[in-house]
């Protein structure tokens, strides 16, 4: 099914993926979900759509590489825009008007794809994913005969079928044929996972044809096959709020909440029953009933390696009901997983503001700013929501992380420490990364006596945890104190993160530190296997090299960190290094002013 929570869309139910029909007729138009080439600042930092000028006096072979160099790119936007400008200079390429459709529709921008589908179906009336948009076109358009006859026409396949299935059942109930509706997708045969889908559709058909009982006895079928299903849940939930009681609706939603606590929509369920609310179906008209079938095969896909078919079942979810937030969500996780933070961000600022999942929006709305170099955005943003209710540590810690990341270490000090005086407040379990992240953040700051008390408070609630291990370690070889200790529970992190190269380099500056110098380039070189781009690390095997009197590598692997662009402050040390090395009597003193980098031991 859909997954369980909201940016927690990291759990889906037991729905196989079968990259069949429709995937295998995307792929035939080219890549929607091809890796990129860049990372997701220097993304941002690019122009992600073609402007009018763009367009103009391009030839329809730029027009043509330039949309596919789009798609490569997940720029679907551009894409589209780019497919179409080519298609109207040569408008009966068909090759160009199924690219054209493909982008439209990976877009979101559906009308379109309906115009371009309807062309598509005038050359070949068998082309199956024209058919399906045209079939929703069609129900959005409450012409559910046409929407039945387009449906039915549309991909094949296990995934294929179970939607074209629902939808087809959703335009029967709504031309006035329930039972028709009902038989259709019973009927329907197919892997384990289809059940829980056709009681869940069946039900809420039933729900609105005003069969009650018959509604029940599905959304009860639905939710002992799966109870760990969001959506079952809910709808059950809502059903038994109305036509039971509200004490039995508010335990169904209980325990949801106990598997996946504070799930926003579970959160509200659990208050509104407790008030003794009859809430309203999980689908109050067929058009929502149909993009609730969309969204959650969609979003059951997004984490399956069926990106490419779960963006369009997303946007033709979101093209019934413009306003369904889950669907919403699942699309911009979708565009955070391929690294697309421009197009996740205006997505989610399409949340509406009434939904309780808004919080959720606005807090990887917050972080995908700050992903895009947009960061005073993203503080913002988080600052009216800790204002708002100043006991959400996800949102505070969302901001320290923020804060963290951008050294601003005074202020994530601050932050942290709201984080944890919001969970002293509240029952549950104290956190010990807040403790490491504030220790982080006062030690950055030179404010070491602080942030030794936050290691050892993390180290106590978490006692063996590798990073906290190592960064306490590091810091007290650092200083030149609690040597023998601090060894050890460097060693006892990198038994348990052999291959973390930051957690190694740890181990191997730490014998640097101790003149143990043989020992240090032992550990530094597995540590530069590991993890050969990091500055840090170069730096520090440089220095073990000239220790042991292997200058020529020592300048070769200072020029290398060099060349790596380390932090501002060390790239005059690196440099004074490649020209005078090591001074001969400074051991300790020297290294004594080198810091680790946030969190990486080093």
């Amino acid at each position: 099914m859909e997954p369980a929570s909201v940016k927690f869309q990291r759990r889906f139910s037991r729905v196989a993926v079968a990259t069949l029909g429709f995937v295998s007729v995307l792929a035939s138009v080219g890549p929607l979900a091809a890796q990129t080439r860049t990372s997701a600042s220097e993304d941002a930092k690019q122009a992600p759509y073609p402007s009018a000028r763009d367009l103009i006096g391009l030839t329809v072979a730029g027009s043509y590489l330039a949309a596919r160099h789009a798609s490569v790119d997940r720029d679907a936007t551009a894409a589209a825009a780019f497919y179409r400008a080519a298609l109207r200079s040569d408008p009966k390429n068909s090759e160009l008007l199924d690219r054209a459709f493909i982008a439209s529709l990976a877009d979101g921008d559906i009308d379109e794809a309906v115009k371009l589908a309807d062309r598509i179906l005038t050359i070949d009336k068998n082309n199956r994913v024209a058919r399906l948009v045209a079939g929703v076109r069609s129900l959005k358009q409450k012409n559910y005969a046409v929407a039945q006859q387009n449906i039915n026409q549309s991909i094949r396949g296990p995934i294929t079928d179970l939607v074209a299935t629902l939808l087809s059942g959703w335009a029967s109930y709504a031309a006035g044929n329930t039972q028709t509706a009902i038989s259709s997708i019973d009927k329907l045969a197919g892997p384990e996972w289809y059940p829980i889908f056709k009681d869940l559709h069946t039900g809420m058909i039933l729900e609105l044809a005003n069969k009650q009982k018959d509604a029940g006895v599905r959304f009860e079928r639905a939710y002992k096959l799966d109870d760990s299903a969001l959506r079952v849940s809910d709808a059950y939930a809502r059903w038994l709020s109305r036509n039971k009681d509200a004490a039995a609706a508010t335990a169904v939603y209980q325990g949801f909440d106990k598997k996946l606590a504070r799930h926003p929509l579970v959160v509200d369920g659990i208050r509104e029953t407790k008030a003794g609310k009859k809430l309203p179906p999980l689908a109050e008209n067929p058009q929502q009933g149909a993009a609730e079938a969309l969204y959650g095969i969609g979003a059951s896909l997004t984490r399956r390696g069926g990106e490419d078919l779960a963006l369009v079942y997303l946007q033709l979810a979101l093209y019934l009901n413009p306003n369904h937030s889950l669907a919403l969500l699942s699309l911009a996780d979708l565009y955070e997983s391929v690294k697309k933070p421009q197009m996740a961000i205006k997505v989610y600022e399409r949340v509406p503001a009434h939904s309780p999942l808004k919080r959720n929006a606005q807090i990887q709305l917050a972080t995908d700013l700050d992903t895009v170099d947009r960061t005073e955005e993203g503080i913002k943003i988080l600052n009216a929501v800790v204002a708002d209710d100043p006991k959400d540590v996800e949102a505070i810690m969302a901001l320290g992380n923020i804060e963290r990341a951008r050294k601003k270490f005074a202020d994530c000090g601050e932050t942290y420490g709201k984080g944890i005086e919001a969970q002293a407040s509240t029952a549950d379990k104290p956190n010990w990364v807040l403790y490491y992240f504030r220790g982080i953040c006062f030690e950055r700051s030179k404010q070491w006596a602080k942030a030794e008390v936050d290691l050892k408070k993390a180290l106590e609630m978490q006692p063996e945890q590798p990073h906290v291990l190592n960064y306490l370690g590091y810091s007290w070889i650092d200083q030149g104190i609690n040597l023998d200790e601090a060894m050890k529970m460097i060693r006892r992190a990198v038994e348990q993160r052999p291959d973390d190269g930051y957690i190694v380099d740890s181990l191997g500056w730490a014998y640097y530190r101790i003149a143990d110098y043989e020992n240090a380039v032992k550990h530094l070189e597995r540590a530069i296997d590991l993890k050969p781009e990091d500055p840090t690390i170069n730096d520090h095997l440089g220095d073990a090299y000239w220790r042991v009197g292997r200058t020529l590598e020592a300048k070769f692997q200072w020029a290398h960190a060099r060349d790596l662009k380390p932090e501002a402050d060390e790239l005059p040390k690196i440099e004074a290094k490649l020209r005078d090395g090591l001074p001969e009597d400074t051991s300790n003193a020297a290294a004594a002013e080198k810091k680790k980098e946030d969190g990486r031991g080093g």
